[in-house]
């Protein structure tokens, strides 16, 4: 981490208040504005959302819900969600998937990021099916411990060897045959990226078709430099909400996610009703708490450069705003070893806040590797 990163997040850290009153009136919307403007402009560490001053609903009455942040359904952007047991991994994973309409299609597999769900893909899937006119499907679910998706074992582990190893059970159960299964074009936001990553030669060597590895925002460097101040960044956020409408506008208001259509479809799966909801205890609490996968974030991001250099197909990175990369990214594009595109007015949550756009450039991506023509070197090959 350069001088000027390190002093630009401890003064960031230190403008924040200790503690801030709820989202109750203008002047607290103005407020949290401010510091929203200030925390958000971080580098993307692929932590999930960025950390606001806590909420602490002991000092305040309920709020009822707001109904211009009430919950969205995904049913009209996937064909089908379903559970689908993953014997070899003890798991029952929720699966959200519009198949490709024709034979020999391609199936763009999501995978999102710590804190997340795979609706945070739901606008970005309805928007690849109609740009590809239904050549190209999309395919997004939800990893353990995140959304509805559960585990037999009850295991914590959320490592990316362990997430890498369920990603590739899931495909097998779903894809039995390598042969027969379509193109696969691997999609991983933030921690999905590692894992997407790691996943990758895997597949390779079970034989599966990969089309491209494309990875949402997140850079090794960036990421292992931010891990030291997580914790303090976590210390305010909110512990939970009065309601989903209110876990929704939090969202929104804090810019985590700029686009409000797709946070009410994508938060009310990362938050749940509280087992034993008081006056001290908030009515919804964050499924996934980022602090109990604390362990688990050097894991998620160390190695990231070289394994996503080193995958054996084309490969694209695609960031929010100018986030740097670290000196073995750089020596690789120099060398043409994968595209980079910087999508400017959005956050960390790319396929949140513009679906339009990362579907531009994720189906371009595809028409280009998967429809090369033989002979011609793809984008990121050596």
């Amino acid at each position: 981490m350069s001088d000027l990163y390190r002093s630009a997040l401890s003064a960031r850290l230190a403008k924040l208040p200790l503690d801030l009153s709820g989202l109750e009136g203008d002047d607290d919307d103005d407020e949290e504005s401010e510091v929203a403007d200030s925390i958000g402009a971080l580098p993307g560490s692929g932590m999930g959302p960025p950390a606001m001053p806590a909420r602490n609903p002991r000092t305040k009455a309920p709020r009822p819900p707001n109904p211009d942040f009430a919950p969205i359904s995904a049913s009209p952007f996937f064909d089908s969600a379903s559970q689908v047991d993953v014997p070899s991994r003890s798991l029952d994973v929720r699966a959200y998937y519009t198949p490709p309409k024709f034979a020999g299609g391609t199936v763009m597999v999501c995978h999102h990021g710590a804190g997340y769900s795979g609706l945070s893909f739901a606008c970005f899937a309805k928007e690849v099916a109609d740009m590809s006119r239904g050549e190209c499907g999309v395919l997004a679910f939800d990893a353990r411990r995140h959304g509805k998706t559960t585990s037999t074992q009850n295991d914590e582990n959320l490592s990316v060897e362990v997430l890498a190893d369920d990603l590739v059970a899931l495909l097998r159960v779903l894809f039995p045959d390598p042969k027969a299964a379509p193109t696969l074009l691997l999609v991983g936001h933030s921690m999905g990226g590692a894992v997407c990553a790691r996943a990758c030669p895997l597949l390779i060597n079970d034989k599966y078709r990969i089309a491209g590895l494309t990875v949402l925002d997140v850079v090794e460097g960036s990421a292992m430099d931010a891990l030291p101040h997580m914790h303090s960044l976590l210390n305010t956020r909110p512990d939970g909400f009065d309601n989903v409408e209110a876990a929704v506008e939090w969202h929104v208001k804090t810019n985590t996610i700029r686009n409000p259509y797709s946070a009410r479809i994508s938060v009310p799966s990362i938050v749940t009703p509280s087992q034993s909801a008081s006056a001290i205890v908030p009515a919804y609490q964050w499924r996934t708490p980022l602090r109990s996968t604390a362990e688990y974030w050097p894991s998620w991001f160390k190695g990231l450069s070289s394994m996503f250099l080193s995958a054996k197909t084309a490969r694209l990175l695609v960031l929010a705003g100018t986030d740097r990369l670290d000196k073995e990214l750089m020596i690789g594009q120099m060398q043409g070893k994968f595209q980079l595109v910087v999508v400017p007015g959005v956050g960390h949550m790319i396929q949140e806040d513009d679906p339009t756009k990362l579907a531009e450039i994720l189906v371009e991506f595809w028409r280009r590797n998967e429809r090369v023509v033989v002979g011609i070197k793809r984008v990121g090959d050596d």
